[in-house]
């Protein structure tokens, strides 16, 4: 064995199962270290460094929960995987809330396991990592408190459940986890979970078989095993319909998925990071989100704060959107009033807002200085006065629904067959609407 063979501690109380183990790390190169039960691990733990440790979450004297701990208090830079028993799942969230690196279902798959000691084992290689600063920017107090957080996350396996308002950056954040991180080199996947018809999701998410139904003339991946190694980006995951979403439980919690038509499963080895504007916590009380899969999902939650709290980044956001919108001979800039009148103003719509507002006002302004009239900023509701004696109810009226449609298609990302869905109207009505109010 070579020196610098990485060490891996395995606890469990299974001599078999121990012995599998170290077989199969010993053919991967690697030097295994046994132990069988919490005592010994710890031990072993203080007698020397480890770059990889597997434990069972059940032991003689105590649970493989608290070598999970053990390892994060005394702060080892140590990744960590437990083994599970069949259908303990809720086991394996609790390790991974408590600092786990992954986990794995006994029986144990072989490939699953290699699949496990690859990534675990790249989570501290020397490889170079992409600026932070290429996906979220600013130097204001929540947006570096979001950056740490996201630099904890991407050395983890767990799921993760980005929060925030519309516009707030969650995919930016998503696209850097899976950056830094262990599985920086294969696919990240991007699923707009709003704007799939509820018919193909299954055969969108598992793929299928050539035959499987009418139409499927030849075999096709789903979004399972494009995202295979990698990262699935489940985005606004809470317009799932809740039989996709039990479907969606059932392939996290096995890491096993089957395309229509196909006979057997196969591996799922997937990253989840999912994100939406709505409280999944609330819906999971009222029935419209299963809690189940909530808490497979929630076991590292990441919030990203509304541009309004950020206002000191302003500038420089402003500044590197000017960069792209204009042309370099004859760069924009703003002037000192259309500053202040972005920095008052609260962005209901946040980055993606900005982004709208400075692309117009390049596009329409008669020179590259801006002033504030440029911007064209919407007032908020609060500013439009109510409809009185001396006010025009038709055009207090139309400013609200404007602004409720403006809404729901940001929120949807512009795709206009859920923003109807949102607003309660019809596709054709919403058209309608957004014809007679101007709205493109």
């Amino acid at each position: 064995m070579t020196k610098s063979a990485h060490r891996v501690l395995i606890v469990d109380d299974e001599p078999d199962i121990r012995e599998l183990l170290e077989l199969t790390l010993l053919k991967m190169g690697l030097q295994p270290v046994a132990a069988g039960s919490v005592g010994e691990a710890r031990a072993a733990l203080q007698a020397g460094s480890f770059d990889l440790a597997l434990t069972d979450m059940r032991l003689p004297d105590g649970e493989g929960l608290e070598v999970v701990r053990h390892i994060a208090e005394q702060g080892l830079d140590l990744p960590i995987a437990v083994l599970t028993a069949f259908g303990s799942a809720d086991n394996a969230v609790q390790a991974m809330k408590a600092g786990a690196f992954d986990y794995l279902q006994k029986p144990v798959s072989l490939a699953q396991l290699r699949s496990l000691v690859k990534s675990a084992l790249k989570v501290d290689a020397p490889a170079a990592k992409p600026s932070a600063q290429k996906r979220l920017l600013g130097d204001s107090p929540a947006i570096q408190e979001v950056l740490r957080r996201v630099d904890k996350l991407a050395r983890s396996q767990a799921a993760v459940y980005i929060r925030g308002e519309s516009g707030t950056g969650k995919e930016q954040a998503a696209r850097l986890i899976h950056e830094t991180g262990p599985r920086a080199g294969r696919p990240f996947v991007a699923v707009n979970c709003g704007a799939i018809p509820e018919n193909l999701m299954e055969s969108e998410f598992f793929g299928y078989r050539k035959g499987a139904f009418t139409g499927a003339d030849s075999e096709r991946d789903g979004f399972f095993q494009q995202a295979q190694g990698g990262t699935l980006f489940l985005d606004e995951v809470a317009d799932l319909p809740l039989a996709m979403q039990v479907k969606l439980l059932r392939a996290i919690q096995e890491k096993t998925v089957r395309k229509l038509g196909a006979s057997q499963e196969e591996a799922a080895d997937a990253r989840i990071i999912c994100a939406t504007h709505q409280d999944l916590a609330a819906l999971a009380e009222q029935g419209r989100f299963r809690q189940d899969l909530f808490y497979r999902l929630n076991v590292l939650p990441l919030q990203m704060p509304p541009l309004r709290e950020l206002r000191e980044d302003i500038p420089l956001l402003a500044e590197r959107l000017l960069a792209r919108f204009s042309d370099a001979s004859a760069p924009a800039r703003l002037a000192p009033d259309a500053l202040n009148a972005l920095q008052d103003y609260a962005f209901p719509g946040n980055f993606r807002e900005l982004e709208n507002i400075l692309e117009r006002a390049v596009a329409l302004a008669s020179s590259p200085t801006l002033r504030a009239e440029d911007l064209q900023l919407s007032p908020p509701l609060r500013d439009i006065a109510p409809p009185d004696g001396g006010t025009d109810l038709q055009q207090y009226l139309d400013q609200l629904e404007r602004d409720a449609i403006v809404k729901a298609l940001e929120t949807t990302r512009y795709n206009r067959t859920q923003a109807a869905k949102r607003l309660g109207v019809t596709f054709r009505s919403l058209r309608y609407r957004m014809e007679r109010l101007g709205i493109k």
